[in-house]
């Protein structure tokens, strides 16, 4: 069958992969056509492309999951492609069949591929055959409690739940003990459910202290299959990585080439064509363990591409059209180290928890040699609790690995974020720290080193920044102007009190803290005992004003005691929303009493469960919510009374 002739390409995707594909589609010159639901109308993705289509909806599972609504959409456009980036449809086998029937032309692996790689089960069954090494696990098609009860007994715990037909740490599950067991596998299910629409489960035995070490593999409609070298993405939270780089520290061209020679021969076991990647724990001896093929577009391709000089967006494209790679395998390029760092909106301090709200301040590092951002919101953009909470990615390349990761940590201390929490400063403790220096990684990275990525907040601002903080409330609000803006001295407060020193005060609080601050004015006129403008970034929205302080952007507001008191006395007792979401279980009723620890609530946000536990013994005195119901950051769930 001939391919269509392709000039217009829809991207059913959104966020930084939806901008980062139009941005080679383009390049290519092709159109290019977005897809949005009713809360991303205005999102970057839909901005940046040439036309756009509304599916509808707000989950996903009423636009960006929704095959009929993308093939309309493709149809109404004109488009002949599809590329699904990755993460929703990217890897159901479902969609691209139809994509096939519907005569469009699908930029992924063939539809065989897929549902060979999408059951995890399946695809451990045939790396054996390809004489893969495996993991010990379960992966059969009993799916009941008691089935996995008596894999785990002969396995031996640790294991660890995983999705069969997804990743991204959705449905994935550490069981450390037997009574832990049907708690996280009914939860593993309901995400997984959530996220993929199948909630089939597999068991694997959790490794202590393995590498996460993954093979970019590229395969052509003629045959040809490379690998381009491998990604090291051991430095992982809540099992989704955080911190990827290429090449993988520490191995040997030996084990480099064994690694990679493994991955093309899964990917030609199951006639792939198009970019996946072949991913492999890695132990202290050097043997490796197949995890799972992911037949799409890795998240962290952008590294590969740095030390390779290569497009995977591009190549995608041309290979879809039946064009031969261009290279073999002996011309792979090979040329410094990439680090690449994922920018979430989420709260490190709370169990790394999604964080929702406007981007009220939003900076990007300045481009510069080896610096590229990938990322798919602006300032003022809003982030939703309906999708996942990657902003984007920050990747840096280097001749070696040193010079990679100091020039990734100076584009971390020239971001700026605040509306919504992120996980900015424990990026920045990640790369500083010196077992990264030292490229000691492994899967248990973070939870090692807890101590020093996640330390309790700083204690008292010091007065310095206080005073700089009034300062630039008062030049925001007119009160005072910088001495070049040409602005009269006249329209400044004078501070005058007769008989004393002119002084002017001023009550704020930042988050906990409140400080009055007194500033003295110049005898001659002015506010001018502090050079508040050497801050990177000081911006007033509404009522708040953004201050950055040593790479921290804070926000500072007029002090207003008693109604803090009153938010305060309101709150007593109540266990509130962490953030917005959904009420998937009520685990409580009125009158119950509860211990320490006990789940109360479960709250669904960005594809994810989280539990609202007791923070103390206790009788659930009112409970004000549902399961079912949509709830906000900050709304009170259940009311509990103190034993």
């Amino acid at each position: 069958m001939s391919q269509p002739t392709l000039t217009t390409l829809l991207v059913a995707n959104r966020g930084e992969i939806a901008c980062r594909i139009m941005r080679t589609a383009k390049a290519m010159g092709l159109s290019t056509v977005a897809v949005h639901s009713s809360v991303d109308r205005d999102a970057r993705h839909v901005r940046e492309a040439d036309r756009r289509v509304d599916l509808g909806g707000a989950k996903a599972s009423e636009s960006y999951l929704d095959i009929a609504k993308l093939l309309d959409a493709a149809r109404s456009s004109g488009a002949q492609a599809i590329h699904p980036g990755y993460g929703f449809l990217s890897e159901n086998p479902q969609f691209a069949q139809a994509v096939a029937d519907a005569g469009l032309l699908l930029i992924g692996p063939p539809v065989s591929a897929i549902e060979a790689m999408g059951s995890k089960s399946a695809a451990k069954a045939l790396m054996a055959a390809a004489g893969v090494p495996l993991v010990p696990g379960y992966h059969g098609e009993a799916q009941d409690l008691r089935a996995f009860q008596q894999a785990a007994d002969a396995i031996g715990y640790p294991l660890l739940l995983k999705a069969s037909a997804g990743g991204g740490g959705k449905g994935m599950k550490v069981v450390e003990q037997p009574d832990q067991l049907a708690e996280a596998l009914a939860s593993a299910q309901r995400e997984a459910q959530s996220a993929f629409g199948d909630a089939r489960m597999l068991l694997e035995k959790y490794l202590l202290q393995p590498r996460h070490v993954e093979i970019q593999v590229f395969a052509d409609q003629h045959g040809h299959c490379l690998y381009l070298h491998e990604r090291d993405c051991s430095i992982q939270r809540r099992h989704q990585k955080v911190v990827e780089e290429a090449p993988a520290p520490g191995l040997s061209p030996a084990l480099r080439q064994a690694m990679g020679e493994a991955a093309v021969r899964a990917a030609q076991a199951i006639g792939y064509v198009g970019a996946g990647t072949v991913e492999f724990l890695l132990d202290a001896r050097g043997d490796f363990f197949f995890m799972e093929m992911n037949t799409r577009l890795q998240v962290e391709h952008p590294v590969t591409e740095a030390i390779t000089g290569l497009d995977l967006v591009a190549w995608q494209i041309e290979v879809a059209r039946g064009e031969p790679l261009p290279i073999s395998q002996a011309q792979v390029p090979l040329q410094g180290h990439a680090i690449e760092v994922r920018l979430y909106a989420e709260d490190p301090q709370q169990d790394f928890l999604p964080s929702t709200g406007t981007l009220v301040v939003y900076r990007e590092p300045a481009p510069g040699e080896g610096r590229r951002i990938d990322s798919g919101v602006d300032q003022g953009d809003t982030v939703s609790p309906y999708y996942d909470p990657m902003l984007g990615k920050l990747i840096a390349w280097g001749q070696d690995r040193e010079q990679a990761r100091q020039r990734l940590l100076a584009m971390l201390e020239e971001m700026a974020i605040a509306g919504v929490r992120s996980n900015l400063r424990f990026l920045r403790h990640i790369l500083a720290h010196p077992a990264f220096v030292a490229a000691e990684l492994d899967t248990g990275f973070i939870a090692r080193h807890a101590a020093e990525l996640l330390p309790p907040p700083s204690g008292p601002l010091p007065s310095e920044f206080w005073k700089n903080a009034a300062m630039a409330w008062l030049h925001w609000r007119g009160y005072v102007h910088r001495a070049d803006d040409g602005q009269s001295p006249w329209t400044e407060p004078s501070g005058l009190r007769l008989g004393q020193p002119a002084r002017g005060v001023l009550s704020l609080r930042s988050q906990d803290q409140r400080q009055v601050v007194s500033l003295d004015y110049d005898p001659r006129g002015g506010l001018a005992q502090i050079d508040w403008l050497r801050q990177p970034l000081t911006e007033l929205h509404g009522d708040t004003l953004y201050l950055q302080w040593q790479g921290e952007v804070h926000e500072v507001e007029l002090d207003d005691p008693a109604a803090a008191a009153s938010h305060a006395d309101a709150c007593v007792g109540g266990l509130s929303a962490p953030m917005n979401g959904s009420i998937v279980r009520v685990l409580v009723e009125l009158g119950q009493t509860v211990e320490a620890g006990t789940a109360l609530v479960v709250l669904e946000a960005m594809k994810m469960e989280h539990s609202i536990r007791a923070p103390e013994a206790g009788t659930v005195s009112a409970l004000m919510c549902e399961e079912g119901n949509m709830v906000s950051e900050g709304t009170l769930l259940v009311a509990l009374t103190p034993s």
